[in-house]
């Protein structure tokens, strides 16, 4: 494949004068695009001009975006995709689309096309949280969000909250995102502190997720033990699994409830930062590793 593809030209003659590449016609290789990923696809546009008008190929693009695409165009303004080509479709959802005050986000994974979801602390319902003397807000460039809430001292700890959204089938891995202690910078260096941090040690927080047709999933960590976890450290940002629920269909819409919680109040716990919550495609990662969708 290598030699073949070193000795095609631009218009995609072959240099000894026989056929190569650039005779395919773009239907043949709009239907092996098909089976690629939108990388690779863009990739091989470059090789001549059949393939770029396969990769710009309305079916092929169809076949990468999500069933239900039209439900998050709906949440854009119809100026952002009117006459836009497939294409141009799937680069703009690969985009984060925002939704409900801007505190929510869901877009397509690059390589697979599947779907992805983010929410923010502050779409979330935090016992406590009008007082500032146990909870406040402070804003960061580490949170997609640019913002996150801070827990500085509570006798009960509970944030939960709720998305309905027409995820299509697959199955979907629900995570919190914690971080021990505050952080802040000093000469442009980043140094976490543990002032207020107390109380995990404890007691497990317990993480639970359900859903609308009756799924159920239950979690428990000492946040203290951040050794449980490989390459990551006291002081940096980690992101809890909750566990996964299974989508059949996209109508019914979807309704998780979440909610992570220690409500032991034989003593107080402080001194932790919550910044967001993600629902993805369980086996995302391993598949973008292989390359598959």
């Amino acid at each position: 494949m290598g030699a073949s593809l070193s000795n095609t030209t631009e218009n995609g003659s072959a240099t000894g004068g026989g056929t190569g590449l650039g005779d395919m016609p773009e239907s043949c290789v709009a239907c092996v695009f098909m089976y690629l990923t939108p990388p690779d696809i863009c990739n091989l546009a470059r090789l001549n001009r059949a393939f770029r008008g396969a990769a710009s190929s309305d079916a092929v693009w169809e076949s990468k975006l999500p069933c239900n695409y039209h439900q998050m165009l709906d949440l854009l303004p119809p100026w952002r995709y009117d006459g836009l080509p497939k294409k141009g479709i799937f680069a703009l959802l690969s985009r984060p689309v925002p939704f409900e005050d801007d505190n929510k986000e869901v877009w397509l994974d690059r390589v697979s096309g599947r779907i992805c979801m983010s929410i923010s602390s502050k779409a979330m319902s935090i016992t406590g949280s009008e007082d500032r003397r146990h909870w406040n807000w402070f804003p960061t460039e580490e949170s997609r969000f640019h913002v996150v809430a801070y827990c500085q001292q509570v006798w009960w700890f509970e944030v939960s909250g709720i998305v309905k959204f027409p995820f299509p089938p697959d199955i979907y891995t629900l995570t919190f995102r914690i971080h021990l202690g505050k952080y802040f910078k000093r000469l442009g260096r980043r140094v976490p502190n543990f002032e207020h941090t107390h109380g995990w040690d404890l007691g497990p927080v317990r993480f639970e997720l359900s859903t609308s047709d009756g799924q159920h999933a239950v979690s428990e960590f000492f946040l203290h033990e951040v050794e449980q976890y490989d390459a990551k450290k006291r002081g940096c940002w980690i992101e809890y699994r909750v566990g996964e629920f299974i989508v059949s269909s996209s109508d019914p819409v979807t309704e998780v409830r979440f909610s992570m919680k220690q409500i032991d109040c034989t003593h107080s716990k402080g001194g932790l930062c919550v910044d967001s919550l993600s629902i993805t495609p369980s086996d995302l990662k391993r598949c973008r590793r292989k390359g598959v969708k």
